[in-house]
């Protein structure tokens, strides 16, 4: 075989594993997505309130408002769910005049697990969140 045809063969392949990846992810943020849309149902219909939503600054550093509201995904709030079903990260860098006229995020595609690839312990299942939220919203 030669160099060139094996190069060519190569990047067909990886290629191909990039399209199959994207796929998965897709798919993924798809089911998160309808469970979102699920959960702020439900949510509505079992008049669990909503709260303020809130950035946080990184490492903790100070907190600026949102338009937003909805509930919070994490225990340290750093993710969460608008009453419009729409996944936000709460983390980001947030300066002085962020604090006073406050941030508007953008909505993410959301992940099935959150945290996934942070410290042990870090990352939750999108599912156990929503139930800690409410539990037994999605019973059936």
């Amino acid at each position: 075989m030669r160099d060139d045809q094996w190069a060519r063969e190569r990047a067909e392949a990886v290629r191909l594993q990039g399209e199959r990846l994207q796929a998965r992810q897709d798919a993924e943020h798809t089911r998160a997505e309808a469970l979102l849309r699920e959960f702020v149902t439900a949510a509505r219909t079992a008049g669990l309130a909503p709260v303020p939503l809130q950035v946080q600054g990184y490492g903790g550093r100070g907190t600026a408002r949102t338009p937003l509201e909805g509930w919070y995904l994490r225990v340290d709030r750093t993710a969460g769910v608008s009453t419009d079903g729409d996944f936000y990260v709460l983390t980001a860098p947030i300066g002085l005049l962020d604090r006073v006229r406050g941030i508007r995020p953008e909505p993410r595609r959301p992940p099935l697990l959150l945290g996934a690839g942070g410290k042990d312990g870090d990352s939750v299942p999108l599912v156990d969140a929503l139930e800690r939220l409410l539990p037994g919203w999605n019973a059936g």
